[in-house]
This record gives C-alpha cells, sequence and structure tokens, in this order.
C-alpha cells in the first residue's frame, strides 16, 4: 500500500539516534528524573492490523480526479514525530501511528497506492504549495492562518496541551502569562511555536519576565531537555504528550489548552479534497474509524465528520 523512498534514509538515522541518546539519558545520575528507554518505549507502540480488511469505496474513489484515477498513486509527505502520531518500529524502517493508518485507509478506500515520503515538519506545507508533494501528514492544525495558503480535509481533534516533570509547581495553564519566566520547550514551525511567539507580549505587559522559547526539530531532543532541566515545560500535541508521559517516568500531562481539528493538507484549490472526505466518512460509516482510534488510544479525538477546511476552533 505504501513505499517509503531512498531519500528518508538519513531522517530515518537522526530520529534513530535521538532514541539512543533518550536511553542513555534514563540511565544517567543526577537531575530531573530520567525519562523512559527507547525498549519499553518500543513495546507499547501497538501493531495491531486495523486497515488490510477495508475494501475500496467507488463513489468515493469516482470523485477523485481522472489522472489520479489513472495513475493510481499519490505522493505523501509525512514528517516522523512520536506516538500515536508517526514513528518508527525498533528495525528503524517500518513507519507507523495513527497518521499512517488513517492515510492507509483512506488509500483503501479510494483504491489507490500511497508514496510515502518523510520529510521535515516545517519543510511540507511550503512543498504542498510548490507541487512536490500531493498531501501530507505531521498532526497539522486546522488553523486560519494555515487556512489561507492550504486546504485541509479533517480526520481527527487534537490540540494544544502542556507537560511537565512531575516535581514541576506549575499545575495549570489557563493563559501563556502562567509560563512568564520559565523556558518552554516546542516543535519548529508547529502551531505551538507561532502561539508562544504571538503572545510574548502578554507577560511584559503584565511587567513580568517573559517566557523563554526553544524550538527542537525532532521530539526525542526536546524530551530530554524537559528530563534534564534545561527546559520547564513542553507544549505539544495533547495526544502526543498523554502518550509521551505514559513512557517516560518522572513526567506528567499538566493539561489541555486549546482544541483544533487536525487534517490531511493539501495545495490551496486542490481537487483532490472531496474524494479524501468521503473517504475519511466512508471509514466512520463502516466502523474503521474507531478501530484505528481504538487501537491508539485516542477516542476522545474523534470528529462527527470530515470537513474541508473548516473555520479554526475558537
Amino acid at each position: 500500500m505504501t513505499t517509503t523512498t531512498p531519500r528518508t534514509t538519513a531522517l530515518r538515522a537522526t530520529a534513530l539516534l535521538a532514541t539512543a541518546v533518550l536511553a542513555l539519558t534514563a540511565c544517567g545520575s543526577g537531575g530531573p528524573p530520567a525519562g523512559g528507554t527507547a525498549g519499553p518505549a518500543a513495546a507499547e507502540i501497538p501493531t495491531t492490523d486495523v486497515v488490510s480488511g477495508i475494501k475500496k469505496d467507488p463513489a468515493a474513489a469516482a470523485l477523485l480526479p481522472a489522472d489520479v484515477r489513472k495513475r493510481g498513486t499519490l505522493t505523501l509527505a509525512t514528517s516522523v514525530g512520536a506516538p500515536p502520531g508517526t514513528t518508527y518500529l525498533a528495525d528503524g524502517k517500518t513507519l507507523v501511528g495513527q497518521d499512517v493508518d488513517f492515510a492507509d485507509a483512506v488509500a483503501k478506500v479510494l483504491g489507490i497506492r500511497l508514496r510515502r515520503e518523510v520529510a521535515s515538519f516545517e519543510a511540507i506545507l511550503p512543498a504542498l504549495g510548490s507541487g512536490k508533494y500531493d498531501l501530507g501528514t505531521g498532526n497539522f492544525g486546522v488553523t486560519d492562518e494555515r487556512r489561507r495558503t492550504i486546504d485541509f480535509v479533517t480526520y481527527i481533534n487534537d490540540g494544544q496541551g502542556f507537560a511537565v516533570r512531575t516535581d514541576s509547581p506549575l499545575k495549570e495553564v489557563t493563559s501563556l502569562k502562567r509560563l512568564c519566566g520559565l523556558t518552554v520547550a516546542t516543535g519548529a514551525g508547529t502551531t505551538f511555536e507561532a502561539t508562544l511567539e504571538e503572545s510574548r507580549h502578554l507577560c511584559q505587559e503584565a511587567g513580568r519576565k517573559p517566557y523563554d522559547v526553544k524550538t527542537y526539530a525532532e521530539s526525542g531532543a526536546l524530551w530530554i531537555s524537559l528530563q534534564q532541566g534545561r527546559t520547564d515545560v513542553v507544549m505539544s500535541t495533547i495526544n502526543g504528550l498523554r502518550y509521551a508521559v505514559k513512557q517516560q517516568p518522572g513526567l506528567r500531562f499538566l493539561n489541555e489548552y486549546k482544541r483544533l481539528d487536525v487534517g490531511f493538507a493539501f495545495k490551496k484549490g486542490t481537487p483532490l479534497a472531496p474524494a479524501v472526505r468521503a473517504a475519511v466518512n466512508r471509514l466512520k460509516k463502516d466502523g474503521s474509524y474507531g478501530r484505528i482510534l481504538k487501537k491508539w488510544g485516542t477516542g476522545a479525538s474523534a470528529i462527527k465528520e470530515s470537513r474541508i477546511s473548516p473555520p479554526e476552533i475558537t
């Protein structure tokens, strides 16, 4: 159903190196509580097949552009982060995750194959505009800013949240002013980074020391920064945070901050959106949608129906 191109080798090596570093961190002494090792984390990644039995839906497939139906393939860019989104199994080759299952399930419904390429999170959306890829996955939150240049087809609801070490005095973040004076870790090129940068003025206006934002291109380094006390709090996806703290002793999920729809990303004006939306809604109807969410423990992220570029949740 999917293939990974040779161009992914360097990115794959980086992801594996980060996993190795995380394992070494767990063996250290002193400082804040260390995170879990690669072994237990890998063992917790579910591998149940919830996709292969899905059947093609002729009505949804008929919505595909004629040229796509003829060639039978789409090029998908995916960013590798952490479960439940997208990650590698211990073999360093096999991609798994909620985003992988949803993309493969949609492809089954539409009767096409995916040519999957790994790309950095911050590179995918610009590359869609240039036509390099047909669609992208990366737990992309649907924001009004992004909707100006990108089309989305929603498949889950996730959002923004926080995690800290268990010894942190921080109890809940209901306003970003609660972060004043702290160092916040987040992913590079994400909505979290944008939200933090746009709200820096809040601390100054309150007469308090601004928070410092540290961005990371991959999740292993981000979590190490928290574990080692170089950052005080992580801002990331709700589902990703909940999963990560279960795998790493000494950390705790703090709270949800804002919910966002999450969608497959496309070049603005794409003719692919109606077919992909129909495919997601078909998955909901035949029960496959629920089985994917159950596999990854993300039932709270279910949406009522897939939509094309809905307004940002406020």
